[in-house]
């Protein structure tokens, strides 16, 4: 293949490349990539908050963006992302292998109270999959997908930064976490499926582990969370 062509098969967002594959990038994400203003709110932060020797922590690793963006464009030790989804695991391998990653693990699993299996419901558009069958008429897929015991999962990582969208998920899951190691959260909230109670759970439980609303670097649904300002 030449370099033209490998090109003219990839779409370029913010000095990374990503493989420009129809079947897991609808249009809309295909234009925001090429826009440049994918996950922006969030990759901002992200840029503005990592700093050296940070072991990044991500749920939701959905095509790869962020995790690349930790890799290649802060000077974080490592980004280890877990991902329920497994039709998502090539295009993320092909991503992280076209952008030279070296330090960002991925695993196929979500993360819960336990190990064990869980369902999760697979959409026409890859990343509207959620662990909630979402009864709108739209035809998904179940499958189970390994579930991870989170709290050994932090326990064994000693993650000192947690960047999370998880679809709403993050309400049920915070609760549960140990969040004694971090330094700072970037979290995508999700008010229209958790609504104004999920949203002052998710508030008080950072807050109670002494990561406290920074909103200077937070927009819109995407809110920043750190211990050390």
């Amino acid at each position: 293949m030449s370099e033209a062509a490998e090109v003219q098969k990839t779409l370029k967002c913010r000095g990374m490349r990503f493989p420009l594959d129809r079947e897991v990038l609808p249009p809309r994400i295909r234009t925001l990539l090429r826009q440049g203003t994918y996950e922006a709110k969030e990759a901002d932060a992200v840029k503005k908050l990592v700093k050296a020797d940070d072991v990044v922590m991500e749920l939701g690793a959905g095509i790869g963006f962020m995790s690349t963006l930790v890799a290649t464009k802060t000077p974080a030790k490592s980004v280890h992302s877990f991902e329920a989804n497994p039709q998502l695991m090539p295009y993320i391998a092909q991503v992280h292998a076209l952008n030279g990653v070296t330090n960002a693990h991925v695993t196929n699993a979500v993360l819960a109270d336990s190990d064990g299996s869980s369902a999760f419901y697979i959409r026409k558009n890859f990343l509207a999959s959620s662990l909630d069958p979402m009864e709108d008429g739209e035809e998904c897929t179940r499958v189970e997908v390994p579930t991870r015991d989170v709290n050994a999962v932090i326990a064994e990582l000693q993650p000192s930064v947690l960047i999370c969208d998880i679809e709403g998920a993050e309400v049920d899951l915070l609760p549960k976490m140990d969040l004694t190691t971090l330094r700072a959260v970037v979290i995508e909230t999700h008010p229209q499926w958790i609504g104004k109670e999920g949203i002052q759970k998710i508030f008080r439980c950072l807050d109670a582990a002494g990561l406290v609303f920074f909103p200077r670097w937070s927009h819109g649904k995407v809110a920043v969370f750190r211990s050390d300002w």
